[in-house]
């Protein structure tokens, strides 16, 4: 698709994390290796498939505790980018604190569009409830949790009406939504080179902007931001924030100081880190 937009500049340099860390590739090699080494240690149910495509597949590292809380988590990658396969070292510490994790594969943009991703984590999402027993894992202990894309992905499930998709779901599916860094308006990405794969229409820019809709049920959400993010994700983040509480949905921010936004998902995995204890306690 040939761009009609122009590139802004500043809202460029505000999105591409991945070309204010230069380090990104060998940081991603880092969790690779990671989550190789605990999914070798876990327990584990690799590859659980939720959809007949290649990507829709989840992992569920287990804590082995009856009834525990699970952490769903969604990977960021601009919708285009990542693989679950990478995020298995967040399972971990969580693991430890005695939460049971899921960790969600999807479809990637431009092989899909981004309407279509977002089907497929609702799919996922529905699929964890409806065969908990069979994973051993809780169905009335869900929460979720997405970091950048991810996030956004999470504002989403949180806007959905489940009974709408399938009459056996519960409107509170969801019991707490945890997006980190995320994207709660698409149309500042449309002036950067990251919509070049997303090929958004305009009606998916509207229909998909959590920002602009409500949420479903009264799950309440923790809304994480790293402290050196750039200013347009503080933005994202306050707007959704001020835009939903107007509904009396239950909101807080939490700011983790002083890291950027690649570095927030390995403050996520650390146990002894601030944000960690803060999703810990937000868990139903």
């Amino acid at each position: 698709m040939t761009r009609t937009i122009p590139i802004d500049p500043v809202l460029e340099d505000n999105y591409n994390n991945m070309a204010r860390r230069p380090d990104a590739p060998e940081l991603l090699r880092h969790w690779s290796k990671s989550s190789e080494r605990y999914r070798n240690d876990a327990d584990v149910i690799l590859e659980c498939a939720y959809g007949s495509g290649d990507r829709e597949r989840i992992d569920v590292f287990r804590c082995g505790e009856k009834d525990a809380p699970l952490l769903v988590y969604i990977h960021g990658g601009y919708w285009q980018r990542g693989d679950k396969s990478i995020y298995s070292f967040v399972a971990a510490a969580f693991n430890d604190a005695g939460v049971d994790v899921a960790i969600i594969g999807y479809p990637l943009c431009p092989q899909v569009t981004l309407s279509e991703i977002v089907d497929s984590i609702l799919d996922a999402l529905a699929w964890l409830y409806l065969n908990a027993s069979s994973l051993g894992i809780c169905a009335d202990r869900i929460n979720l949790c997405g970091h950048s894309a991810g996030g956004h992905l999470t504002a989403m499930a949180l806007t959905t009406n489940w009974s709408t998709r399938d009459n056996g779901l519960p409107l509170d599916l969801v019991k707490s939504g945890i997006p980190m860094s995320g994207l709660y308006q698409l149309e500042p990405l449309l002036h950067t080179t990251i919509s070049d794969a997303l090929q958004l229409s305009a009606d998916e820019v509207q229909r998909l902007s959590p920002g602009f809709s409500r949420p479903t049920s009264s799950a309440p959400v923790l809304a994480i931001v790293g402290g050196a993010e750039t200013p347009e994700f503080f933005r994202q983040t306050d707007e959704l924030i001020e835009r939903w509480s107007e509904t009396g949905q239950q909101m807080e921010k939490f700011v983790e100081t002083g890291v950027d936004h690649f570095d927030l998902v390995d403050r996520l995995a650390a146990a002894d880190s601030e944000v960690f204890k803060r999703v810990i306690g937000w868990l139903r």
